[in-house]
């Protein structure tokens, strides 16, 4: 499971005792997440998640991605509220990491997604946008076009153990989007990773948007374009399922409804964010660090998802 640091039951009722939330009745470590150590808390007072922060989450973010909830939710938005200590602090330190506990929602993720569930996720990305828009906050995106560069060039040619041809051909691409990506959309603080299983549902209704530690400033139709790419595609990552991004799309812009430039923009805003996963991945797969109890995802699978976004210059091509 996803759990880079252990805690002991000494160390927990330590911290727990600078909160007004009673001693821990059970703790357990979730196995969804790649870059934090997450925990199911139960105690006296109900029930929690703790999350660790590991070495890849920048300390001086952490009052950002804590803030940003705390707005939205006050907005709206459904999402983890950090829980203060004693001290008015949503941020603590446990076992060597800084940590915070945030409230648990109801819920279950879904692995297969449906138009239906494309449709209310649309919905609420776009009340995420909205909510955002007078959040003052400011963190740039590390993650956006300049910085998979490093990431893919620290592989080099071990990319292609993986799949032949795979370096060369996304080296083209990638300078094909540095020279190409568009730098005047309209923008502020995006998700950057609303997989699906950082959405919450209960039926087809989404009861809960979480994971917000790659929060950042960006455009907000790359926030879409990661959805849809997340989101749309067939089990076999090689074509798009049109219905779903129809359904994703319009649901968005029954609440922020995208520009004529967001829209001519969208293919290519796709084949960035699924080259974004590709290097990330890509990274990991060869970084992973050691004794960490996560299997790296597949890149090859962003790798396909790009090369379809290449061949549509339209999303009209799909009907949306």
């Amino acid at each position: 499971m996803a759990v880079y640091t252990d805690v002991s039951d000494d160390d927990l009722a330590r911290f727990l005792a600078d909160y007004e939330l009673g001693a821990a009745l059970s703790f357990k470590g979730i196995a969804e997440g790649v870059e934090n150590s997450n925990f199911f808390l139960h105690t006296e007072r109900g029930n929690y998640i703790l999350t660790l922060y590991e070495k890849r989450t920048r300390p001086e973010d952490l009052p950002f991605f804590l803030s940003l909830m705390e707005h939205v939710a006050g907005r709206g938005v459904v999402c983890p509220l950090p829980v203060r200590n004693k001290r008015g602090s949503a941020l603590g330190h446990l076992a060597g990491r800084p940590a915070a506990i945030v409230t648990f929602l109801d819920g279950v993720s879904v692995k297969r997604p449906s138009a239906l569930h494309c449709s209310a996720l649309g919905a609420g990305l776009g009340m995420l946008h909205l909510a955002t828009g007078d959040f003052g906050g400011q963190r740039a995106n590390a993650l956006s076009v300049g910085g998979w560069r490093p990431l893919i060039e620290a592989v080099g040619q071990r990319a292609e153990t993986l799949a032949p041809g795979l370096f060369d051909d996304v080296m083209g691409e990638l300078s094909a989007l540095e020279a190409g990506w568009p730098r005047d959309l309209p923008s502020g603080v995006i998700h950057a990773d609303l997989f699906p299983n950082n959405v919450l549902f209960i039926g087809p209704a989404v009861s809960g948007l979480i994971d917000f530690y790659f929060a950042a400033h960006d455009a907000y139709a790359y926030d879409l374009a990661i959805s849809i790419v997340a989101w749309c595609f067939e089990p076999d990552h090689l074509s798009l399922n049109a219905t779903k991004a129809q359904a994703l799309i319009a649901g968005y812009e029954k609440q922020r409804p995208l520009s004529v430039a967001e829209r001519a923009a969208l293919p290519l805003l796709c084949r960035g964010a699924a080259l974004r996963f590709l290097a990330t991945r890509l990274y990991d797969a060869f970084n992973t660090p050691a004794g960490a109890l996560v299997k790296p995802l597949d890149p090859v699978e962003y790798w396909k998802k790009n090369r379809f976004f290449r061949r549509i210059s339209d999303m009209a091509e799909i009907g949306a």
